[in-house]
């Protein structure tokens, strides 16, 4: 769901060769409205009625709104979107690093252009090392974030999603508002 067009058109099982038994979209293919669809491998498809016992409808389904919003979104995910998405990732992810590079615990995660913040020395390895982050800085760093006007995932189990949207002088904006956080109250 998180990763569908955000890391290319053919989400996190293209971009890392996996695949799924079931692949689950859901509103980016209706370019934001309410939708999402499911598709998977012939032996689980035939498992669906009319065809099998699974019995699945939706009030939205293949709505026309939802549709012609979906291809006209289709239309913007160009190659070169996704160069600059790679890049405002980049942008983003360097940017905090050197802002909390005052001998703060902080890692960084990141592909493509999604990100996350963990208060820890290193990277998060499985949930347990997640869990043990610090996130009572995070909420600091949330709270401090939000009084500079940047909104953030309130936890740091949350992606953030950069986007086409954010032009360079937002994250700019962005990094240096993290650069205060860092220095004003998250040790």
């Amino acid at each position: 769901m998180i990763t569908g067009f955000r890391l290319g058109l053919g989400g996190a099982q293209t971009r890392f060769g996996i695949r799924p038994d079931l692949t689950t979209l859901g509103k980016i293919i209706g370019g934001g409205m309410p939708i999402g669809a499911y598709g998977g491998r012939a032996d689980l498809m035939e498992l669906v009625a009319p065809a099998g016992p699974v019995y699945q409808a939706g009030t939205l389904s293949g709505h026309p709104l939802s549709m012609a919003a979906g291809i006209a979104a289709l239309a913007e995910l160009t190659p070169d979107r996704y160069v600059a998405l790679e890049e405002i990732g980049g942008q983003l992810a360097e940017g905090l690093a050197a802002a909390a590079d005052a001998g703060r615990a902080v890692a960084i995660a990141r592909v493509g252009p999604l990100l996350t913040v963990f208060f820890r020395p290193t990277l998060p390895v499985d949930a347990a090392e997640a869990l043990a982050s610090d996130r009572d800085a995070y909420a600091r760093f949330f709270g401090l974030m939000l009084d500079q006007g940047i909104l953030l995932p309130p936890s740091q189990f949350e992606a953030w999603f950069p986007s086409m949207a954010h032009d360079r002088e937002e994250i700019r904006a962005t990094i240096d508002a993290a650069r205060v956080a860092f220095r004003d109250g998250v040790a």
